[in-house]
């Protein structure tokens, strides 16, 4: 196989196995794209409606706190254009390092892996690639280590619940139930239902500390269960035995997801089968003809087929992904 074979056939691999996971993979805890827009678009009302009452939005309040304790010339680099968005995103992912470092660490990665590919491979295309996915994959490991983070979140809520809808029945006050959880759940319960009951403790009301939870951890999940509590301290009512429903009816959501999940697992197996399918074929020309792809690769009409080639297996990819994928 030619040097610039390899090459293209290495990121036909990373293409196919990057939209697969991103496109195919159905998570057992967590919302479909549809449904975290929906939430988000949520959070943007409940935040609108938080400056309405107190003139600052709880979003620009954590800002203020989080740019406090920086340096002057760190508060300037954070506070560039789309600085906030991702300071939240790492912030949800639990990883401790701040906006700016993250983007210069992956603009230092693309610069080394670019100019290293550059210089063994003397191909422009190649080395841009390379300088591009290693840009990249920073920002990918944060969001992998967010929607982790959050998933195991939801999976710990219906527990969560449960220690408080008892220690509701025992008699104890609200905010009370909100240190029992951080004390006898791990992380990443554990932190964010301390910091809820440490914004109780502090002076803030039970909505300020509900709504941080639900900011920190934007979910459907925990967005059902903030407005059971605040709708309890408003209208009344018996807190423990909505709480007890609540359980359940997350419980029963996850026994709806694994079986999504399972009944969609033939469909999923069949797309990963014919995404591969042509880069196995590839493969396997090369190893028993060895003298047939550099003929195709060296060829201005094979690259453009080979081209063609990449795009519409992309489009099946996202084809796939439409038909077996199941919003829940």
């Amino acid at each position: 196989m030619s040097g610039e074979g390899l090459y293209v056939f290495v990121g036909l691999v990373f293409l196919a196995v990057y939209f697969l996971l991103q496109g195919l993979v159905v998570p057992v805890f967590g919302e479909s794209r549809q449904a975290r827009k929906r939430l988000q678009e949520r959070l943007a009302e409940i935040d609108d409606n938080e400056m309405g009452r107190t003139g600052q939005s709880m979003s620009s309040i954590m800002r203020e706190k989080y740019l406090r304790d920086l340096s002057s010339f760190e508060q300037i680099l954070e506070s560039m254009p789309a600085m906030e968005a991702l300071a939240s995103l790492i912030e949800q992912s639990g990883r401790k390092i701040l906006a700016y470092r993250l983007v210069l660490l992956a603009v230092v990665l693309a610069m080394v892996v670019g100019a290293a590919a550059w210089e063994y491979t003397r191909i422009w295309f190649v080395s841009a690639f390379a300088g591009l996915l290693a840009f990249a994959a920073p920002f990918l490991k944060i969001n992998s280590d967010r929607n982790a983070r959050l998933a195991l979140f939801e999976e710990q809520l219906p527990e969560c619940i449960d220690i408080m809808r008892r220690a509701i029945l025992a008699g104890h006050p609200f905010n009370a139930t909100l240190k029992m959880v951080a004390e006898d759940m791990k992380e990443p319960a554990a932190k964010e239902f301390g910091i809820a009951f440490a914004d109780i403790n502090y002076g803030n009301d039970v909505r300020h500390a509900m709504l941080g939870l639900l900011g920190r951890v934007p979910s459907v999940t925990v967005m059902a269960l903030v407005t059971a509590v605040l709708v309890q301290k408003e209208t009344g009512g018996n807190l423990a035995e909505i709480l007890e429903r609540i359980s359940g009816v997350i419980r029963g959501r996850f026994r709806f997801q694994r079986r999504v999940k399972t009944l969609s697992a033939e469909g999923r197996m069949s797309a990963w089968v014919l995404s591969m399918v042509p880069l196995g074929l590839f493969l396997f020309l090369q190893l028993r003809t060895p003298e047939y792809m550099p003929i195709l690769l060296d060829d201005p009409n094979g690259r453009n087929i080979v081209a063609a080639t990449v795009v519409w297996a992309v489009i099946g990819i996202f084809i796939m992904r439409r038909i077996i994928r199941v919003d829940v």
